[in-house]
This record gives C-alpha cells, sequence and structure tokens, in this order.
C-alpha cells in the first residue's frame, strides 16, 4: 500500500471530519476553522497537508500560525517530518496532543533549531454541563464600546502566557481587531469594575461539537479573592447554553492555582497536550 504527504482538497473532508471525530474537543480548532469555511480544505486560509495511505487520508497537519498534527503514527510524523525538514521552521509553536506533538518535534528540531521552550505536559480538560458551584452573575459578554478596556487586559495575559506580546512588531492593529472580533461574536466575558477588567475569558474556537476556552485572567491584584471560580462557572454556563455542547481548554501542568480552580468548576481530564513555542 503506497502512502504520500499531498495537500489536502475539498474532497478530502469527510476524511478529515473523520480524524476530528476521534476527539471533537482536541480537534476544536480545525474544525471550526472547515465549519467556517463549509468543508472547503484550500480556503482555510493554511496550508494542509494530508498523510494518504491507500487513498485514504489517515493523518493531517495543518500549518498556520500554529502547526497542528492530528490523528498521526510513527508512520505519518516520519513523512511529515521529511518534508517539514525541507520547508524550515513554521509558524509560532507546534500544538496538539503531546505524544504527536513531542515525537513530531524530535523528528524535526536538527532542522528547525532551538525552541523558545517546550510545555510538554498540558492537561486537556472538558466539562459538558453547567458547574455546580455559583456563578458570578457580574460576569457577561464584553460590549463593542469597552473594546480599550478589554484589550489591555488580554495583552497583559497573553504576553504573561506566552513570554512574547501579541502586539509586538508593529501587531497593535491586528491582535485588536482580532479581540474586536471576538466581542463581535458573542464570545468575550468580563467582569468589569469602573471601567477595568478584573475578570475575562473569551471562547476561541468554536464548532458544532464543543468549543475552547482561551485568555482566562485575572488582574494581578485580585488573585486569591475568589473571581476565578464564580467567574470561570459563569463562562462555562454561557458556552453550553449559546455556543457548543462540550466547553473545553488546556492548561499548563504547573498553573497549579488554575488546575485547582478548573477541577473545582467540574473540568475532566481528556488528553494531554504539549506546546512547542518556537
Amino acid at each position: 500500500m503506497t502512502a504520500q504527504v499531498r495537500s489536502l482538497r475539498a474532497s478530502d473532508a469527510p476524511d478529515v471530519r473523520r480524524l476530528i471525530d476521534q476527539s471533537p474537543a482536541g480537534h476544536c480548532f480545525i474544525a471550526s476553522r472547515m465549519e467556517a469555511v463549509g468543508g472547503d480544505l484550500s480556503r482555510m486560509g493554511f496550508e494542509a497537508w494530508g498523510y494518504d495511505s491507500g487513498g485514504v487520508v489517515r493523518s493531517a497537519l495543518f500549518l498556520g500560525a500554529n502547526v497542528v498534527p492530528m490523528a498521526t503514527d510513527d508512520a505519518a510524523r516520519a513523512a511529515f517530518a521529511a518534508r517539514l525538514r525541507l520547508t524550515g521552521r513554521r509558524g509560532s509553536s507546534l500544538v496538539g496532543f503531546a505524544d504527536e506533538v513531542l515525537d513530531l518535534w524530535r523528528l524535526i528540531e536538527p532542522g528547525w533549531g532551538i525552541p523558545r521552550e517546550v510545555r510538554s505536559n498540558q492537561p486537556l480538560l472538558t466539562i459538558d454541563h453547567p458547574s455546580s458551584l455559583p456563578i458570578d452573575p457580574s460576569v457577561r459578554l464584553v460590549r463593542a464600546d469597552e473594546l480599550d478596556a478589554l484589550l489591555p487586559a488580554c495583552i497583559a495575559m497573553f504576553t504573561e502566557e506566552v513570554g512574547v506580546s501579541p502586539v509586538a512588531g508593529g501587531a497593535h492593529g491586528t491582535y485588536r481587531a482580532r479581540v474586536a472580533e471576538l466581542i463581535r461574536e458573542g464570545r468575550a466575558l468580563a467582569r468589569i469594575e469602573d471601567g477595568q477588567v478584573v475578570f475575562k475569558a473569551e471562547i476561541g474556537a468554536v464548532s458544532s461539537q464543543a468549543c475552547q476556552i482561551q485568555g482566562v485572567w485575572v488582574e494581578p491584584s485580585r488573585r486569591g479573592r475568589g473571581l476565578a471560580e464564580p467567574g470561570m462557572s459563569a463562562v462555562v454556563a454561557y458556552a453550553l447554553r449559546n455556543i457548543a455542547p462540550v466547553v473545553s481548554l488546556y492548561v499548563n501542568d504547573y498553573n497549579t492555582p488554575a488546575r485547582r480552580t478548573y477541577r473545582s468548576v467540574g473540568f475532566a481530564d481528556s488528553g494531554r497536550f504539549a506546546t512547542v513555542l518556537l
């Protein structure tokens, strides 16, 4: 049976959907992009490669701002790695299920160079029911006229989490537009007091089967004062009611306060992610 790496076509959508269905929460980002373009893989806005064996796409790799492997085995990763070594470093991170990401990185690191950081253990958490904890009634959708209040909190969270400002290198306009888009689509929630965001979270990737929370942040001077659990309970309740039947997120294993919060809210382990920051 011959196997090859090739660009994905619109006709490959059923095969890719089958791969997504192996973990709708874990593959939420790719599912969201596919559904946004009606399943036409050529219109997703980034390169999409398939590992074709016997005329069936058995694994995939997506190359945008993030490089994302999907349902890869040893043979598929070896084939993708051979091509990636020719293209050189791509994107700002390699992210996905840990066993796939870490093995793929092992294969391409000699050609791609030293990463900024490898986060090898990021629990993937999911919840499909409202939390039993009380919700914070002050957590609500951010209004369009509150963009300038939310934006500094988003920049602070991103910089704290990734170690690089999202507006560095002249990217302020692009990042501002992205945050504005989340507000416009009803996917940015916050508790705002006297014009200042004290808790916030966004719903990033959204598919018909799952959505993914991102950017959870409490203003530093308010940490440890009981905002996170009721805030997250409110976000989960909103997402389940209005967005998707399963809510997911992934978190660094060393972030003990966040993991404790998510466990209290009712999230359950659903796998392990890893991220290589390039």
